[in-house]
C-alpha cells in the first residue's frame, strides 16, 4: 500500500444535503414502531433481545420510490433499528419471462459486492410454495438520486459533477466486468447520499452481454432520452456500449442541468441527435436495421457541431466536451469503453477526490492522519455473472421453486429472519401503491 500525507482534497466538504432527525425514543418504543411493518421469528432470547437493546431515531415508513417492476419503501428493520430500503417485487410469477427475469435481478443484487452499486442485505423469509407469489428485498438506504439533485436549486460545482462521473463509471466497470449489462442508466437509477456516495441501483432490466452477433436481444431498453442510437436504428444485437452512451447523456445533463437529448418519440430522438453528431456514415450505420438506414439517407446532411456544448454551459470545459464527444459517438464500435473513460483525465481530479476522503478501500491512519491508499482503485467482478441457469428452466413452475430455494439458501442462520406483518397499517398501505 502507497501511504501519504493529507491531501489538500480530503478537506473539501462534498455534501448535498442535509437529513433530518427527529428525537430520540426508548427501546420499547422503537420495538413497536419498527414491527409496525415486520415480526421478527425470534429464533433465540438473545436474539430477541438484541433486535431492541440500542435507541435509535423514530422514522415513519414511507414511500420513497416506484419503478416498473415493483415499489421501494423506507422502514426500520426491528433486529437493530436501521433505516433500509424494502422494495417489492409483486406477481412473480405471472410468465415465464418475468419470472426469470426476478430471479436474474435477485441474483445479481445478493451476488453484488461493490461500493457504488446497490446490492441485497437481506431477503424477507418467503412463504410456503403453494403461497409464494410476491419477494421483499432489503438494501441500503439512500437519500436520493441524481435526478432529483439535477432538477433542484442545489448547486453543483465541478467537483461534484467529477466525483459523480467517477463513481458512476466506477460501477459500471464492476458490471461490465461481470459481463453484465445494465440497460436503464439513467438519473433515477444512480442513488446519492448526502456525503456524495452514489451507487448504481435497479436491474430490472439487466442482463448478461450475449456474444453470439446472430441472436436477436430485445429494444425495449433504456428510457427513450438516454437509449443509444444503435438501438433507436433497430439493433438486433448490441454490447456494453449502450450503457457508455447513457453515461454520456448524465455527463452533460450534469453539467448543464437540462436533458441533452429530450425527444418526443424515437425519430425526433435521432434527429436531436444528429443535430450534434451530425449525419452518420454507412459504416456507423452498420448495426442498424435497412429501413432506419433508409431512413437516415433520405434526410439532409447535417455537420458534426459538437462545439454546440460550449454555450450550453460555463462549466462545458475543453476537457468535459473532449470526454462527452467520446463517449457521444454514433458508431458503437468506436465510442470509448468504460476503461478508457476511466484514464480520461477529466476523471483524475474526481479519483482523487473520492479515495482522499470518500471511499472505503482507502483508510486514514488516526494518529498520523496519513492516507493509506489501495492497490486498485476500480476493481474488477472476481467472476463473470453465470446465467446458464435460465437456460434449464422451461416453465415457471420450475423457476418458483428454485427461486424459493435460492432465498432459502440466501437467509442467513446468524441474523433473526424477518417476516411481514400483514395486519399493520403501514404494510397495508405498502400493498396498495402495487
Amino acid at each position: 500500500m502507497a501511504v501519504v500525507g493529507p491531501s489538500r482534497h480530503s478537506r473539501v466538504s462534498m455534501s448535498l444535503m442535509q437529513g433530518s432527525t427527529n428525537g430520540p425514543v426508548g427501546s420499547h418504543q422503537q420495538a413497536s414502531a419498527s414491527q409496525q411493518f415486520f415480526h421478527a421469528q425470534q429464533q433465540s432470547h438473545h436474539a430477541a433481545q438484541s433486535a431492541t437493546a440500542h435507541p435509535v431515531d423514530y422514522k415513519p415508513d414511507r414511500p420513497i420510490g416506484y419503478g416498473a417492476f415493483g415499489v421501494v419503501w423506507a422502514v426500520t428493520d426491528p433486529r437493530d433499528g436501521r433505516r433500509v430500503a424494502l422494495k417489492k417485487l409483486p406477481n412473480v410469477f405471472q410468465s415465464l419471462v418475468s419470472s426469470k427475469r426476478v430471479f436474474r435481478e435477485l441474483k445479481m443484487l445478493c451476488n453484488f459486492k461493490h461500493e457504488n452499486v446497490l446490492s441485497a442485505l437481506d431477503i424477507l423469509q418467503p412463504p410456503h410454495l403453494d403461497f409464494f407469489q410476491e419477494i421483499y428485498v432489503i438494501t441500503e438506504l439512500m437519500q436520493s438520486d441524481l435526478h432529483k439533485i439535477i432538477v433542484s436549486p442545489q448547486q453543483l460545482s465541478p467537483d461534484h459533477i467529477k466525483v459523480f462521473l467517477y463513481q458512476i463509471l466506477r460501477g459500471l466497470k464492476y458490471l461490465h466486468s461481470a459481463r453484465i449489462l445494465h440497460r436503464d442508466i439513467k438519473p433515477g437509477n444512480l442513488l446519492v447520499n448526502s456525503n456524495c456516495i452514489l451507487k448504481i441501483c435497479d436491474f430490472g432490466l439487466a442482463r448478461v452481454e450475449e456474444p453470439d452477433e446472430t441472436k436477436h436481444m430485445t429494444q425495449e431498453v433504456v428510457t427513450q432520452y438516454y437509449r443509444a442510437p444503435e438501438i433507436l436504428m433497430g439493433a438486433k444485437h448490441y454490447t456494453s456500449a449502450i450503457d457508455v452512451w447513457s453515461v454520456g447523456c448524465i455527463f452533460a445533463e450534469l453539467v448543464t442541468r437540462r436533458i441533452l437529448f429530450q425527444g418526443q418519440d424515437t425519430v425526433q430522438q435521432l434527429e436531436l441527435i444528429t443535430d450534434l453528431l451530425g449525419t452518420p456514415t454507412m459504416e456507423d450505420m452498420a448495426h442498424a436495421c435497412p429501413a432506419a438506414r433508409s431512413h437516415m439517407l433520405i434526410r439532409r446532411m447535417k455537420k458534426p457541431s459538437m462545439s454546440l456544448l460550449y454555450s450550453l454551459s460555463s462549466l462545458m470545459t475543453h476537457e468535459a466536451v473532449h470526454l462527452i464527444s467520446q463517449m457521444l459517438v454514433f458508431n458503437p464500435d468506436k465510442r470509448m469503453s468504460v476503461m478508457d473513460a476511466l484514464v480520461h483525465p477529466y476523471i483524475d481530479e474526481g479519483r482523487l477526490r473520492y479515495h482522499s476522503c470518500m471511499c472505503k478501500c482507502c483508510f486514514t491512519v488516526p494518529l498520523t492522519g496519513l492516507r493509506h491508499f489501495c492497490m486498485d482503485y476500480e476493481p474488477v467482478a472476481p467472476q463473470t455473472f453465470d446465467d446458464k441457469w435460465e437456460k434449464k428452466m422451461s416453465n415457471v413452475q420450475q423457476v418458483k421453486e428454485e427461486l424459493h430455494k435460492f432465498i432459502g439458501d440466501q437467509l442467513s442462520s446468524h441474523r433473526v429472519p424477518l417476516c411481514i406483518n400483514p395486519q399493520s397499517a403501514a404494510f397495508k398501505s405498502f400493498s396498495s401503491d402495487v
